[in-house]
């Protein structure tokens, strides 16, 4: 590795082990990376993402508990300096969309082969984006989230949907009561919702939230 290749720091979020085990050797076999851990789930993240420091995190959509989505906004507010490369098993274009509009740098199906999972870490470190059509330019067009709510918005929603109340939005993202309070005032009026319960029944039938599957 030479001294113009730093080392990419990687943390894989992924609730299958083998796939996990697997993928962290394929990683292994490149020098200028590190895997420097890797966890199950969204919670464990939230745990680990702070003592690990990742540079590159690979990060499963499906995931138990706490959403790939949800995991997502919350390491672009808790970890800003960490890219996010999804790498999912979905192959939903309108889904990549919404994942890059919250924030990811990139999405990939688990289809792919490993050299362009290797190069699409690289781009992404390097401050580029790749989605599913191949890598674009960092500061290309963004687009825009499903039923036109902002990261914000679903990251609110998110936490409506974990029966937050308006003041504990506003502990948990830092922000005012009015502020949580317009926020979820703007969701309502966006997904055509009559109350909270129906908002996030909305985010279901959306797809910016995923039921549990059986067994």
């Amino acid at each position: 590795m030479s001294a113009s290749s730093p080392t990419i720091r990687i943390l894989i979020i992924d609730d299958h082990p083998v796939f996990r085990e697997g993928l962290g050797s394929l990683l292994a076999s490149q020098e200028d990376f590190e895997l420097v851990g890797q966890v199950a789930s969204g919670e464990a993240a939230v745990e680990a993402v702070p003592k690990l420091r990742p540079d590159v995190v690979l990060l499963d959509l499906r995931l138990p508990g706490k959403s790939g989505l949800e995991t997502l906004l919350w390491l672009k507010t808790h970890a800003a300096g960490a890219h996010v490369l999804v790498l999912t098993s979905s192959e939903s274009a309108e889904e990549a969309e919404t994942l890059l509009a919250a924030g990811a740098s990139g999405y990939l199906t688990k289809q792919v082969g490993g050299h362009q999972i290797f190069q699409a870490i690289r781009d992404v470190h390097a401050g580029g984006h790749c989605g599913a059509k191949g890598v674009r330019p960092a500061g290309g067009p963004q687009h825009t989230p499903r039923a036109g709510l902002t990261a914000r918005e679903v990251e609110v929603l998110g936490l409506v949907r974990q029966g937050y109340g308006n003041k504990e939005i506003g502990r948990e993202l830092g922000i005012s009561l009015r502020t949580a309070k317009g926020h979820v005032a703007a969701i309502l009026d966006k997904l055509g919702a009559a109350d909270r319960a129906e908002a996030v029944s909305r985010g279901y039938e959306l797809g910016i939230f995923h039921a549990p599957q059986p067994g």
